[in-house]
């Protein structure tokens, strides 16, 4: 299956490798109005007040990462080292969480949100889905309904589908980056992939844009629905996201993104959040995880990686503390399955299960690792070779879904899964 891939890593599988990149645009509907122009000093608030839902950030991290580099295991040393002669995290160099677990080096702009109990991460977790397919295993963990071909929605569509808006003026409810309409947010409403959300116009020469977009909103009004809407939709969302002037956004807090897409799209979205348009959900991917081979996660490939995450996301909890939106978020950062716990020959790892989730907000529960550990030992490995799954992902998503966005639907946005409630949140 080709499901949504993300951008090639040197160090992939052929799964990847034999994927090109994807290079359209689509298009869904909205119902809204272009809004006027915002100043960054102070805080834009538009005419409506901001609802108490938390506006969801998911972030995908596409290729398999590594949860025992990402969090390591160091308090079960003798297996973990055992395991892995060449690539494990070593305790001096590691940044202790607990007792237990440590951040390697990479990791460490994330320390701060940690430390401020802003920030907790689960171990063990990950989905009962034994594929190790990076987008048979994508595409189930996005739906929400491990081994089920017959589900063509994403969970986080099913939950916008299921409430009203935040906003009823609100341009668009949920943004993809990306060419395409990323899995997670199929079937919602008045949600757009969108690349860059800066940049966000008519392709086409520069100097006929103007004329373009007006043609655009006159062109399609007598067209049925949804090519109306959706023509109406796209001119409006357009006019909106030039009105922001994302591109002279100033961070709050002294927050200062990193280079790059990933931490543009997050510098991208506390803008949005900050201008409280209505935009309820982001779906934001992160590639680069697929370590075949050198995996390097202090000094190499991962490494570098890593820091790209930690780096964003830091700068987005330093932004939204800043602002004053700490409370008003929910960011979640998982991947399609974890790595085998034993390295290979190439100082890589293979397609494994369990995993590592990362879980922010003003909300959260932080400041600790949530886990039922299921040991590293060879007897209690998955299969012989993997972390166990010890907490499924749904159970953190659905207590997200229930206590932070206020949808009650949980049988709808994840059928025939009855979660266990974590205690994620305050």
């Amino acid at each position: 299956m080709s499901r949504n891939p993300s951008h090639d890593d040197c160090n992939a599988c052929d799964e990847y490798r034999q994927l090109s990149r994807r290079e359209f645009l689509a298009r869904t509907t909205a119902t809204a109005v272009a809004l006027s122009v915002p100043a960054w000093l102070p805080r834009v608030t538009y005419a409506q007040s901001a609802s108490s839902r938390d506006v969801l950030i998911s972030i995908f991290l596409r290729g398999g990462a590594d949860g025992l580099s990402l969090v390591a295991p160091w308090g079960e040393w003798a297996n973990y080292s055992s395991l892995r002669p060449t690539i494990a995290i070593q305790p001096t160099t590691a940044n202790a969480l607990d007792g237990f677990f440590g951040f390697p080096p990479a990791m460490a702009p994330l320390l701060p949100a940690y430390q401020s109990g802003q920030l907790l991460i689960v171990h063990a977790t990950g989905s009962t889905d034994p594929s190790r397919s990076h987008f048979d295993a994508q595409f189930f963990m996005e739906i929400g309904k491990p081994g089920d071909l017959n589900v063509v929605t994403g969970w986080l569509g099913r939950h916008l589908a299921s409430l009203p808006p935040m906003k009823a003026d609100a341009a668009v409810r949920g943004i993809g980056f990306n060419f395409g309409l990323p899995q997670t947010l199929v079937g919602a409403p008045d949600t757009l992939p969108i690349p860059d959300p800066a940049n966000f116009r008519l392709s086409g020469n520069s100097s006929s844009a103007a004329q373009r977009l007006a043609w655009l909103g006159t062109a399609y009004q007598t067209e049925r629905d949804p090519l109306r809407t959706a023509a109406l939709n796209t001119q409006r969302t357009i006019n909106t996201l030039s009105a922001l002037n994302i591109g002279g956004y100033v961070p709050a807090g002294g927050a200062v993104y990193p280079g790059g897409s990933f931490g543009a799209a997050l510098r991208s979205t506390a803008a949005l959040i900050r201008a409280d348009m209505g935009v309820e959900a982001v779906q934001i991917d992160l590639g680069g995880w697929d370590t075949h081979s050198a995996q390097g996660p202090v000094s190499g490939g991962m490494a570098a990686t890593m820091g790209q995450l930690a780096q964003a996301i830091g700068a987005f909890h330093a932004d939204m503390n800043g602002a004053g939106r700490i409370n008003n978020v929910t960011l979640i950062a998982t991947s399609e399955f974890g790595r085998v716990a034993r390295e290979n020959a190439s100082q890589g790892t293979d397609h494994g299960h369990g995993n590592v989730m990362l879980v922010m907000g003003g909300a959260v529960r932080g400041g600790r690792v949530l886990s039922i550990w299921p040991g590293l030992a060879p007897a209690q490995l998955y299969q012989g070779q993997d972390l166990h799954v010890t907490i499924d992902y749904r159970d953190i998503l659905a207590e997200t879904v229930l206590r932070r966005l206020g949808n009650t639907n949980l049988d709808l946005v994840f059928p025939d899964f009855t979660p266990t409630m974590r205690g994620v949140f305050v």
